[in-house]
C-alpha cells in the first residue's frame, strides 16, 4: 500500500440540516431588536426568568405531535438513570415546569418574560429551522381577560416600539370558548367528535391561504389543489357549513356580535367567550387602542392543543416580495392565547395563566424589510497597523491600541504578516474600519502618528485597490503629535458619525410609555 492510499480522509465540514450559523450582523440584529422589545416588557412590569434548554420529556406534554416515540416532534436522549429528556419545542411549557416547581416562593400573578432558543425536530424547508428563537411573555396566576387585554396591549406597544407604524400591524383576538361553542352548535361537541373537531380547526387556519370557498371545501367533502393533490375534508352539511363560514367571516365584529350570541346560546361554555371578547373590547378601547391596532377577529386559531380562552395573534399587514416575485401580506410574527390547563397539570389545582410568543427571526426579516434595522450599527474597531515587528515598536503600537480602548474607542492592532503593508491596507478596507494610525520609523523619531481618515479617503478616491489610491488621498491623512492621538481620533470618529446622520433618514425606534395608549397615528 503507497502512501497515497494510507493518506487519511479529511473530515467533511457540513452544517446540520435545518440549522443557520449566525453572522456578526445578525446577531447584533436581534441584540438590537431583544433590547427594544424587552424595555416594554420591563415598563409594563415583567421580570425576566431564564429556564433549561433541556426539560424531561413528559413535561413537554401532549402537546406535541402524537406519537408514542418520545422524539417525534422534540429532539430526545435517555439519562443515565433512562429518564428521556427532550430539548424544549417551546417556551411555555418550561415555564408551566417551573411555576409548578416553586409555587410556594412565586409571588402570583407572576409576571416573566424569557428568550431563548427552542428546537423541533421536524423536516426543514425554505425558511423552516429545527433551532429559532423565540420571545415569550406571560401572566401565571390571573383568571380575569384583563391580563388578556393587557396581553395584547403589550403586543401593540411592542411592534411600535420596534418601528413598525400604526396600519403596518394589527393585534388579533379570538376566544376558544366561542369556537367551541360554534362547534357545539353544529353539533360537533364530545370526546367522540375530537378528530373531526381538529380537522375543522385545520381547515378554519386555511383561510387566509384558500379564501371562504377553498375552507368550505376542505370543511366539507376535501380540497384538490392544482398540483391534482386531494385533501380529505371534515365532512360537515351545508348548514354546519355555513355556521362556521359566518363565524370566521365576521369582519366587523360589534355589528355580529348579537347573532353569535345567537349562535352559541345553550352551548356549555360559547355564551362565557362572547362575553370575555366584548370585555376584552371594552378594555382596550378604553385605554385608547381603536380597532386599527386590536381588532376582535373570529378566523384566528392557534395551532396548540393547550389553549383555553382567548387567542391573539400579530399580525404585520404590509406587502413583501417573496421568492417567486409576488406581493403577499408579511402576516403573522407572533400569538399566544390563555392556557389555564398546563400548570394545572403538575398542581392538581386550578392554576390560570396567559401568554404570547415572538418569533425572532421572522421579526426580524420584517423589520429588515422595513429598514427598521441596522440604523445603529457596530463601528468597525480603528486599526493600529504595524510597520516595524522588533519588541520596543511593536510595544508601542500595543500601547496606543490599549489608549483608544481604555477611550472606550473600538480598536485593534494588526495581527496578520506585517510585512506586506499592502495586505493591512486591504484589511482595512474589507474590514471597514473607520481610522488607521501609522507610524514607522520617521514618525516615531519625531513622537508623532499619522492618522488616516478611512471613510473620507475613499471617499476622494473611489474604492481603494492599491496603495496608489491611498497615497493619493493624502487630504484625508493628518499628522498628530502622539499625545493627541486619542482625541485626533475622537474627532475623525465624530465628524463621520455626523455624516451618516445627516445621510441617515431619520430612524427612530425609542418607546415612551407616556404615548402607550396615545391613538394618534405619529409616534
Amino acid at each position: 500500500m503507497n502512501d497515497k492510499q494510507k493518506k487519511p480522509q479529511k473530515l467533511k465540514a457540513r452544517l446540520p440540516r435545518g440549522f443557520v450559523d449566525r453572522t456578526a450582523a445578525d446577531i447584533r440584529a436581534v441584540n438590537e431588536m431583544t433590547a427594544k422589545i424587552r424595555e416594554v416588557y420591563e415598563h409594563y412590569g415583567f421580570d425576566p426568568v431564564e429556564t433549561p434548554l433541556f426539560e424531561y420529556t413528559d413535561a413537554l406534554g401532549k402537546f406535541l405531535p402524537d406519537s408514542d416515540r418520545p422524539n417525534e416532534g422534540v429532539f430526545s436522549l435517555q439519562d443515565d438513570d433512562e429518564q428521556w429528556m427532550s430539548l424544549r419545542y417551546d417556551l411555555t411549557a418550561p415555564l408551566a415546569r417551573h411555576v409548578a416547581e416553586n409555587f410556594n416562593e412565586i409571588q402570583l400573578p407572576y409576571r416573566t418574560y424569557r428568550a431563548g432558543y427552542v428546537f423541533r425536530n421536524e423536516k426543514p424547508g425554505p425558511g423552516r429551522f429545527r433551532q429559532f428563537m423565540q420571545f415569550d411573555a406571560d401572566t401565571v396566576g390571573a383568571p380575569g381577560v384583563q391580563a388578556d387585554a393587557e396581553m395584547c396591549m403589550m403586543m401593540a406597544d411592542t411592534l411600535e416600539a420596534l418601528g413598525i407604524k400604526r396600519g403596518d400591524y394589527v393585534i388579533r383576538v379570538n376566544n376558544r370558548k366561542v369556537l367551541d361553542g360554534v362547534l357545539e352548535a353544529i353539533g360537533l361537541g364530545g370526546d367522540d367528535k375530537a378528530g373531526q373537531r381538529l380537522n375543522v380547526l385545520r381547515a378554519i387556519d386555511k383561510l387566509d391561504k384558500f379564501g371562504p370557498e377553498g375552507v368550505a371545501l376542505l370543511l366539507g367533502p376535501g380540497r384538490k389543489d392544482e398540483s391534482g393533490d386531494f385533501t380529505k375534508g371534515a365532512g360537515l352539511n351545508q348548514e354546519q357549513i355555513d355556521k362556521v363560514l359566518f363565524f370566521v367571516g365576521i369582519k366587523n365584529y360589534a355589528e355580529s356580535a348579537g347573532r353569535l350570541a345567537e349562535l352559541v346560546a345553550g352551548t356549555s361554555r360559547g355564551g362565557e367567550g362572547v362575553e370575555e371578547l366584548n370585555f376584552i373590547g371594552a378594555l382596550v378601547t378604553s385605554a385608547g387602542y381603536g380597532s386599527d391596532r386590536i381588532k376582535i377577529d373570529p378566523s384566528v386559531v392557534r395551532g396548540l392543543e393547550y389553549y383555553t380562552g382567548p387567542v391573539y395573534e400579530a399580525e404585520l399587514s404590509f406587502d413583501v416580495t417573496n421568492e417567486k416575485g409576488e406581493k403577499v401580506v408579511f402576516g403573522s410574527v407572533g400569538g399566544g392565547g390563555r392556557y389555564d390547563g398546563l400548570v394545572s397539570r403538575f398542581m392538581g389545582q386550578p392554576v390560570p395563566a396567559t401568554g404570547f410568543s415572538i418569533g425572532v427571526s421572522r421579526l426580524m426579516t420584517a423589520l429588515k424589510n422595513l429598514g427598521k434595522l441596522g440604523a445603529s450599527d457596530v463601528i468597525e474597531p480603528v486599526l493600529v497597523t504595524v510597520m516595524d515587528g522588533d519588541v520596543e515598536a511593536m510595544g508601542r503600537y500595543q500601547k496606543m491600541t490599549q489608549q483608544l480602548r481604555a477611550a472606550g474607542i473600538r480598536a485593534e492592532m494588526f495581527q496578520g504578516n506585517w510585512k506586506k503593508f499592502g495586505n493591512q491596507l486591504k484589511y482595512a478596507d474589507r474590514r471597514g474600519c473607520p481610522v488607521a494610525i501609522i507610524q514607522g520609523g520617521d514618525e516615531r523619531a519625531e513622537g508623532v502618528v499619522q492618522i488616516k481618515d478611512l471613510i473620507e479617503g475613499k471617499r476622494l478616491s473611489g474604492e481603494i485597490e492599491d496603495n496608489a489610491s491611498w497615497r493619493e488621498a493624502r487630504v484625508a491623512q493628518a499628522t498628530a503629535p502622539e499625545a493627541d492621538l486619542v482625541a485626533k481620533v475622537k474627532e475623525i470618529l465624530a465628524a463621520q458619525a455626523e455624516d451618516r446622520k445627516r445621510a441617515s433618514s431619520g430612524f427612530e425606534t425609542s418607546y415612551d410609555p407616556a404615548q402607550a395608549g396615545d391613538t394618534d397615528d405619529d409616534i
